[in-house]
């Protein structure tokens, strides 16, 4: 057993080590590693996102491809083994930990997972639980914005916070990362589609192309493609407030057009076919006032952006 199957803290860490290095040998660590985290984020993909399951697919077959039929066997064990260590344990950043330990972070890029114990902190110092409550009441659900996800872990532990807050966070949190790196962009992918959170991951630079938005509420993102949506963005509740979403963009535009355009087929993903991306999509459609607050707050605990997102940063 390697280094890093001895620097985890459990026993069921070590086994998936030791289990993923016995692949090593004609290829890389790294590229073991890659090609499994991306082979598994499109297995998830392409059973609820057709809009971009065939360009996914073609991709799968090309890794896939380069590894022997026993090897592959190895590969979805270790999906099923991180699959039930999230089921025994939620309240853990399984994939970036061992990410840390097999020795793929980046340290000339400064790319330095942060600890999940202290993610699980700067959640619940940031978070404001009874505020969260009053608007999920009013509003129906609240959306959460990472700009720079890594794996995943500030959204995972939030998402633990609100079970213990009593929030159903697979119905009332819509959940939204970002993240420059493509393999970690679906680390955080994975991690929140097996918790059941609802919601996708933008890969991209969060600076220079910024998540934004067709609604007022983060449900239809404008993007070019490189979007992932997590199964539980397509559980009914989320395709209705989808659905109600892209109705009133279309009937805030009836008074000024003719005819409605149709947003990119992105834009909502399969279940829906809304409406093509407007010129500028950058600025929200104001579709009414908001509502007065439900509750009088003496400070809000955290930051929130211009679309009412719960800001982590």
């Amino acid at each position: 057993m390697g280094k890093a199957a001895r620097a985890v803290r459990t026993g069921v860490q070590a086994e998936f080590i030791k289990k993923f290095e016995s692949l090593s040998g004609r290829y890389s660590i790294r590229q073991i590693w890659e090609d499994w985290v991306v082979m598994s984020a499109i297995s998830i993909s392409n059973v609820v996102d057709q809009v971009h399951a065939t360009e996914r697919e073609k991709h799968y077959r090309t890794l896939a491809s380069k590894y022997q039929p026993q090897e592959l066997l190895v590969f979805s064990e270790l999906f099923v083994d991180f699959v039930n260590a999230m089921d025994r344990n939620p309240d853990q950043d399984f994939l970036g930990e061992m990410y840390m330990a097999v020795g793929m972070g980046n340290e000339h890029a400064g790319q330095f997972f942060t600890p999940y114990d202290v993610c699980r902190c700067m959640s619940e110092i940031v978070s404001n639980f009874d505020l969260l409550k009053a608007e999920i009441e009013q509003k129906g659900f609240v959306s959460v914005l990472d700009p720079a996800c890594g794996a995943g872990a500030l959204l995972v532990a939030f998402a633990n916070d609100c079970l213990r807050k009593d929030i159903n966070y697979q119905t009332s949190v819509l959940f939204v990362a970002q993240d420059i790196d493509y393999l970690v962009g679906c680390m955080c992918y994975l991690q929140l589609s097996i918790l059941g959170c609802a919601g996708y991951v933008k890969i991209g630079d969060s600076l220079a192309n910024p998540t934004t938005f067709h609604d007022p509420r983060g449900l239809i993102p404008c993007g070019d493609g490189n979007i992932w949506y997590t199964p539980f963005y397509f559980r009914e509740e989320w395709h209705i407030r989808r659905l109600a979403a892209s109705m009133a963009l279309l009937f805030s535009k009836l008074p000024t057009t003719e005819k409605a355009e149709e947003l990119p087929a992105e834009a909502a993903a399969a279940p829906l076919q809304p409406l093509p991306e407007p010129e500028d999509p950058t600025p929200p459609v104001t579709i009414s006032p908001e509502p007065e607050p439900p509750v009088e707050a003496e400070e809000t605990a955290y930051n929130e952006n211009k679309y009412g997102q719960l800001m982590f940063f």
